[in-house]
């Protein structure tokens, strides 16, 4: 099993390189990576069970107008699939949905 994430300035309209996150399971941060330049990250290969990526986006933009910490939890319950959570984001707002 993987899991990567892809995340997507949308103010600019380009990768956003250089973002931390936070991958946490059970409140416990488990690994901390940082978005390479095509604003992409891969992570150690987790086991099934809840988790949450957490992206530091106030600090990528500079200020945190609106949003800082953006938390996304999920399940991982397919221990041979690969598991993909891009996020687009601005300081005001953010999406995001299941990767392939």
């Amino acid at each position: 099993m993987s899991l990567s994430t892809h995340v997507l300035d949308t103010v600019r309209g380009r990768p956003a390189a250089g973002v931390a996150i936070d991958l946490l399971r059970d409140g416990e941060a488990i690994e901390s990576v940082v978005t390479d330049d095509d604003g992409r990250a891969r992570f150690a290969n987790p086991a099934p069970g809840e988790y949450e990526l957490v992206f530091a986006i106030g600090a990528y933009f500079g200020e945190a107008p609106f949003l800082d910490r953006v938390p996304i939890r999920f399940r991982i319950a397919d221990p041979d699939a690969h598991y993909h959570v891009p996020l687009l984001a601005s300081p005001w707002a953010y999406s995001t949905y299941r990767g392939s």
